[in-house]
């Protein structure tokens, strides 16, 4: 072969760098990138302006759950993302498995990254976590919006984008929590799994089981999908890499703990146990909730109970807000089931089936509405219904309202989800 035909046939290097700069360039003007700077700032504001505004007044958890040593590291600005469940990320990563009760609850893979982050930054983990949460949004809100443009078009998908950002609990994204890491790799799952790159499947499902426990949820609709794959056979093969790298997890726990299976047991420290009747307690219990909520406020008093003891018209209006969630989140995955196909109403139902068959004693539904921030379906299920200008309009309104007040809450140590 003649030498100048064979360089000729090379691309150029400047050609690469090109196409590098450019998708950069298209990246950082991406719909993508603009509702994710607006919303992450437009949240970040709200918070800080709740914390030092209505600051004397702060919840008593910050006296009685906060940790310092864990919570405090450059000021107000990254620290007002720890609260809550941040501390046991933080506890893990930075010490391990062996410093709290009940700390298995929480999976490894997020403490782990924001453990290897905050020691490259110095010490400086809450930092780390606030960034590694941001980065991960950042992915999961492009990855989203590809999947919702593929499956749904421009245009409901720039509302499912908006959704999704402005979503009463859409602070989680930003604070440090495992929900923005969970969502990408989530994301990441159906789109390889679309593409029947089942090696790759496999590899970022295993990355997901080690974020969050409804990672889970991801297995029948992933088993669905091979099955119905060309090549079944190498479809199912890929899949089990999942398991493998998931494995991790017990290891580890086996050194630190000398359980490996501590994790399956951590959510009685939570006052959750699995119930052999499976969803169904959860909605029986979180039905009996919310009827003794209504009453509670329309024909209790403070010296009348009929859910518990404990602020009785609190935890009323708590048990009925976690059961409208759940109501909305139910038709949602029916509604996802019949638009977006088999898998994803799968994934929706199933990753509301693993809190349901864990009830928590007091809030049967608790951290509901916060889970439901990761059941992606529901996003793009609630955009085919906000086609109706009407419709999108109270949801824009009412999503807004209470992420304001979530925000507010969670600024100053109430309890959220």
């Amino acid at each position: 072969m003649d030498a100048g035909v064979a360089l000729g046939a090379l691309p150029h290097p400047a050609a690469g760098s090109r196409r590098w700069s450019d998708s950069i360039v298209a990246f950082a003007r991406s719909e993508a990138m603009a509702v994710f700077l607006w919303s992450r700032a437009a949240i970040w504001f709200g918070a800080l302006l709740a914390f030092f505004v209505i600051r004397p007044s702060a919840g008593p958890s910050a006296l009685r759950v906060d940790v310092p040593r864990l919570t405090r590291d450059i000021g107000s600005i990254t620290d007002i993302w720890a609260r809550w469940d941040s501390i046991h990320y933080l506890q893990i990563a930075e010490h391990g498995y062996g410093g709290a009760t009940g700390s298995s609850a929480f999976y490894p893979l997020y403490p782990w990254v924001v453990g290897a982050f905050g020691r490259v930054l110095g010490g400086h983990f809450v930092l780390a976590g606030v960034l590694v949460s941001l980065v991960a949004t950042l992915v999961a809100f492009a990855l989203f919006h590809r999947l919702a443009v593929a499956k749904l078009g421009a245009a409901t998908a720039s509302r499912a984008l908006l959704y999704l950002a402005i979503f009463p609990m859409a602070l989680f994204f930003q604070a440090i929590y495992a929900e923005s890491l969970f969502l990408c790799f989530a994301l990441a799952v159906f789109i390889f799994a679309e593409r029947e790159q089942w090696a790759v499947t496999g590899l970022v499902a295993g990355l997901a089981l080690l974020s969050r426990p409804t990672g889970f949820a991801l297995i029948p609709p992933l088993a669905l999908m091979a099955w119905r794959a060309r090549g079944q056979g190498r479809a199912l093969l890929g899949l089990l890499i999942a398991p493998l790298i998931f494995l991790a997890f017990p290891l580890v726990l086996r050194f630190q703990l000398n359980d490996p299976w501590a994790f399956a047991q951590a959510e009685n420290s939570w006052h959750r146990e699995l119930s052999l009747t499976g969803p169904l307690e959860g909605i029986w219990r979180g039905l009996h909730a919310g009827w003794a909520g209504v009453l509670q406020l329309t024909v209790g008093s403070a010296h009348h109970f009929y859910w518990t003891p404990v602020d009785p018209a609190r935890a009323a209006v708590l048990n009925l807000e976690y059961l409208a969630y759940t109501a909305l989140f139910v038709a949602l995955a029916v509604v996802a089931w019949r638009e977006l196909g088999a898998p994803y109403g799968l994934f929706a139902a199933c990753s509301l089936a693993i809190p349901l068959s864990a009830p928590s004693d007091a809030y049967p539904l608790l951290s509901m509405p916060r889970l439901g921030l990761t059941i992606f379906p529901l996003f793009l299920a609630l955009a085919v219904l906000g086609r109706r200008p009407r419709l999108h309009t109270g949801i824009v309104v009412t999503s807004a309202v209470l992420l304001g007040v979530a925000t507010a809450e969670w600024a100053t140590w109430q309890w959220v989800s």
